[in-house]
């Protein structure tokens, strides 16, 4: 289910992407999100590097504590899928299970976090999620608010989804899925608190 093609946006296959990023230039992101082009500025607010850096350390380090065959990536490896016309950078994606080596994207990941700005909270709420909920492996979708301590999570059990919503610090992220529970204190150390 690829979404409805909107008039004034630039649309392309994967194929057509995977050559364009050749010529990227290299103070751009490029992202294929359902086939749609969305090309931004590298950066963002130091807030937002915090809270990615303290996610992905947090989990990563309670993965390799449990001894878990999962990964932790951040923002610079892509998620691919051929069938959805996507290739996206989460802000981190966990991926259960081996890659090849040299792979620069993965297809099956487990958990994907996106870090809302008010500038992306649409694209991550509504464009992603749409792609996103279609990957038969993801089981928790979590959308984390930049500026106050505020986490809703999409979980599936089969094929359904539900939502929870976490606020203040000391709430605490469960992903069952994967075998970690994070504090909401730890998400946001040195950003609140």
């Amino acid at each position: 289910m690829i979404a409805v093609r909107q008039p004034g946006f630039e649309y392309m296959s994967l194929d057509d992407f995977e050559e364009a990023l050749a010529d990227k230039p290299s103070d751009e992101r490029w992202e294929l999100i359902g086939g749609r082009v969305v090309r931004m500025m590298v950066g963002a607010r130091w807030e937002h590097a915090r809270i990615v850096n303290n996610l992905s350390r947090h989990v990563g380090n309670a993965l390799d504590a449990a001894g878990s065959s999962c990964q932790v990536f951040t923002e610079t490896f892509y998620l691919k899928s051929r069938p959805l016309e996507a290739a996206m950078l989460p802000d981190v994606m966990v991926v259960c299970g081996s890659l090849e080596p040299g792979a620069t994207s993965a297809s099956d990941p487990a958990v994907l976090v996106e870090v809302m700005s008010v500038g992306s909270e649409a694209r991550d709420r509504y464009e992603k999620w749409h792609v996103y909920r279609q990957l038969p492996s993801l089981r928790h979708y979590v959308l984390v608010t930049r500026d106050r301590p505020l986490v809703e999570v999409f979980d599936r059990a089969g094929e359904v989804w539900t939502n929870r919503e976490l606020e203040g610090l000391d709430a605490a992220l469960d992903l069952p899925a994967i075998g970690v529970s994070l504090p909401l204190r730890d998400i946001y150390a040195r950003v609140f608190g």
